[in-house]
């Protein structure tokens, strides 16, 4: 985004769940922050109240595809088909593909009716090789103005999120950022 404004947008990806995303609401909530969360389509179908949730509270949906399938192992029309049936649930226009990958093909034919959004901070939370010194680590380290940073709304991440979100995002209002959501 614009490294010319001192602002960050936190994305959270792969949800909703109950072990994680209730959690995740209560932070943005205490600190008055609207996030993205990409969330996959069947993870909506399951639990239709934690979207509606995080809808109610302010915050941006994107689209993470129906079943966190891989655009590199499909072909175009059925990872287009599976963001399309993940999107009769999500209702937005925007798009991540799940680890970031995708093929230049899907991309030229998604981004006719998407905005894709891919990160420059990965914070790597879902990793059982990080903790949450680590995870926090990552957001000091590389985040910039502009950055895209990316959590999870998942059971591997849950763990180290409840150390870690809160203490960056006291770190990055202390450095200054403000907190967008995408348009």
């Amino acid at each position: 985004m614009d490294r010319n404004e001192r602002a960050v947008y936190l994305t959270f990806d792969d949800g909703p769940i109950p072990e994680a995303t209730p959690y995740i609401l209560d932070v943005l909530r205490k600190y008055g922050i609207k996030a993205t969360f990409f969330m996959v389509g069947d993870n909506v179908r399951k639990h239709p109240e934690l979207y509606q949730q995080v809808v109610e509270e302010g915050h941006r949906i994107g689209n993470h595809t129906h079943n966190h399938i891989s655009g590199f192992r499909h072909s175009i029309r059925d990872y287009s088909y599976n963001i399309e049936k993940a999107n009769a649930y999500l209702h937005t226009n925007l798009v991540r593909p799940p680890h970031g990958w995708m093929r230049l093909s899907q991309y030229a034919w998604l981004s006719r009716k998407f905005k894709i959004v891919m990160w420059d901070v990965v914070t790597r939370d879902y990793s059982k090789w990080m903790t949450a010194a680590n995870v926090l680590y990552n957001v000091k380290h590389y985040t910039r103005p502009g950055s895209i940073i990316t959590f999870h709304d998942s059971l591997k991440s849950i763990d180290k999120l409840r150390t870690a979100l809160p203490q960056a995002i006291e770190w990055l209002q202390q450095e200054g950022y403000e907190f967008k959501v995408f348009e």
